[in-house]
């Protein structure tokens, strides 16, 4: 019997339906129309389909404001958008699109519909993120003709397409969507038939632990949040972010990849069910993970959660004096964030030559700023006449707080609190900037664990806003006090967190860079296409892989088996790709190949 589709081209697709109206929808709906399409909307609610084109109307009157589209241009869009609550409206359609509710029984209802209603050479695509397309294609007549094609909301302005195949598909409606998706301005990626794909595929999981995280009261909503914007780069926090997908969404999504991979990480967290079975579902319904000023606003109002604004009511210790131990980048950008906010600070090593190379790298950081206008030149010098170099931790007698910056090495850093314990003055608050050992350990070390807490700087530590604020079990109030006010005092954002193995930021970011990891381990799709979907998809501000490489493979690695070790969840464990690469000495930009490989410099 002859199929609908051959392996011949397909003519481009002029006039498409979409089936379902909802924010997706009438997005999608809307770049089809900008684009020149005849666009066929069709809803079951007369009230949906009035709301699609109510939005779209004021979409395209605010491109006209922008200077984006002319008067004449919107008119031809508006007429080309024609809504009907009849499915059989998609009768002449080249191509439909369904994004009706995630549900196979929903989906597989409309797709059944319309294979007696389109004709033979149509193709049928579901907007699926979370359900198997495979699955929902073999219910239909023509399986062949049936894909995935995954758009990001807001749909207008997220260049992201994903093309989803089963393996039921027929090559030509695949070439024929993917054109399609160029033709709209989108950058379309390939990839295979799991849930999830590839952008959802790594963002749920990051989205679950940090529910997670959360409902374990490790870190608060707001931190949690602060930690992923200010530590990563990225443009929401994973919690607002469940809230603007909706929780419901989120943990069906999750169900679906828990179903495929039995992976504990893709357990959806209890709370995701709490939260979705009370109906708080998010910015829809007017309360998430935060409270709404009203359902479907974005605008944050105060609740029984919301931190107290102003300073702690506790009283801190008084600091003038900062002792850096370290020589390294990030020991010497510390030590040029305490001076630049007006502090003094001994900058120790273990030569006396070390410390003034130190010294002098912080001078030319310095001389940059100046050189851009951030600064000028009398502060830069008065800055760096704050920083004394030394070469014996002697001179940290009378430092209000000693931090160390020395190499990511437990022992190392238990000899060095040794040492702060027997040189500095009682009081004086003891910081490590780790970012996978615990401080406890550290603490351990002298004997006064009280004094001391993590201050988890990042990198490059002039430019990064977030400082980690590690209490372990021992650590007193008024120091933790302490260094949340000290790092306002040098214009940092703290974030409380408790003494566990990477903290909030590492402990989000690299299980998530070990899945990418694996998925190309798997063959489920290469390195450039991950990196392009979660930069286009998840408005990353690098790829996956781009990071791994600029972090350093060994170093990613090292936190990994820290995180595994810590947690014991076999989807922790470092992906085997990752350990090979290491073994065989590539480790990323510093040498020249990891993931990529890069022009000796």
């Amino acid at each position: 019997m002859a199929t609908p589709l051959s392996d011949t081209p397909l003519s481009p697709f002029k006039t498409i339906a979409v089936v379902g109206l909802g924010t997706m929808g009438t997005g999608i709906a809307e770049v089809l129309a900008r684009a020149g399409r005849e666009v066929i909307g069709i809803d079951i609610s007369e009230i949906a389909a009035g709301k699609a084109v109510a939005a779209l109307e004021a979409a395209t009157a605010r491109a006209v404001g922008r200077g984006r589209l002319t008067e004449q241009e919107r008119d031809d869009a508006l007429a080309r958008f024609r809504t009907f609550t009849d499915l059989r409206a998609a009768a002449d359609a080249d191509l439909v699109i369904e994004v009706v509710p995630e549900s196979y029984e929903t989906k597989q209802q409309v797709l059944r519909a319309l294979d007696g209603i389109v004709r033979p050479d149509a193709v049928l695509a579901t907007g699926t993120n979370a359900l198997s397309v495979t699955r929902l294609a073999a219910d239909s007549a023509h399986p062949e003709r049936v894909l995935g094609l995954h758009f990001f909301n807001p749909a207008p302005a997220m260049r992201l397409v994903e093309v989803v195949s089963s393996v039921l598909t027929a090559p030509a409606a695949v070439t024929a969507v993917t054109n399609l998706a160029l033709d709209l301005g989108k950058e379309p990626v390939a990839v295979g038939d799991r849930p999830g794909f590839v952008a959802d595929g790594l963002l749920f999981g990051y989205l679950n632990q940090a529910a997670a995280m959360y409902e374990a009261k490790y870190a608060s909503r707001e931190d949690i949040d602060a930690a992923m914007k200010l530590g990563c780069g990225l443009p929401m926090g994973p919690l607002a972010l469940l809230d603007l997908i909706g929780v419901d969404t989120a943990r069906t999504v999750l169900e679906a990849m828990y179903a495929a991979s039995r992976d504990r990480l893709h357990a959806p967290a209890p709370i995701l069910r709490q939260l979705s079975d009370a109906g708080l579902t998010g910015r829809k319904s007017g309360r998430g993970f935060y409270t709404y000023e009203a359902p479907g606003s974005p605008v944050v109002v105060r609740d029984a959660l919301t931190p107290l604004d102003g300073a702690s009511l506790m009283q801190g210790r008084p600091v003038a004096s900062v002792g850096v131990a370290g020589s390294g980048t990030m020991a010497s950008g510390i030590a040029e964030v305490f001076a630049k906010a007006g502090y003094e600070v001994v900058l120790a090593a273990r030569t006396e030559e070390k410390a003034q190379a130190a010294r002098a790298r912080i001078g030319k950081s310095l001389a940059r700023s100046v050189d851009k206008g951030r600064m000028t030149s009398e502060a830069a010098a008065q800055t760096l006449d704050r920083i004394r170099p030394t070469g014996s931790y002697d001179d940290f007698a009378d430092v209000d707080l000693a931090l160390e910056a020395v190499a990511e090495d437990l022992e190392i850093k238990r000899q060095l609190f040794a040492t702060f314990d027997k040189v500095c003055k009682p009081g004086a608050i003891l910081a490590t900037t780790t970012s996978s050992l615990p401080v406890v350990a550290c603490a351990r070390a002298t004997s006064r664990p009280q004094d001391v807490i993590g201050m988890h700087f990042f990198n490059p530590a002039p430019a990064m806003k977030l400082v980690e604020v590690v209490s372990t079990v021992l650590t007193a109030d008024d120091v933790q006090a302490t260094v949340r006010e000290l790092c306002t005092s040098i214009k940092k954002h703290p974030v409380d967190c408790g003494d566990r193995a990477g903290f909030i930021v590492n402990a989000l970011l690299f299980p998530y860079l070990n899945n990418a990891i694996k998925m190309v381990q798997e063959h489920y799709a290469s390195l450039d296409d991950i990196d392009a979907a979660m930069k286009l998809g998840g408005g990353y501000p690098m790829g996956p892989f781009e990071l791994l490489d600029v972090v350093g493979l060994d170093v990613s690695l090292a936190i990994e088996k820290v995180l595994h070790r810590e947690f014991r969840d076999p989807g922790l464990a470092p992906a085997p790709l990752l350990e090979h690469l290491v073994a065989a000495g590539c480790l990323g930009r510093k040498t020249g190949r990891g993931f990529r490989e890069y022009a000796k410099r």
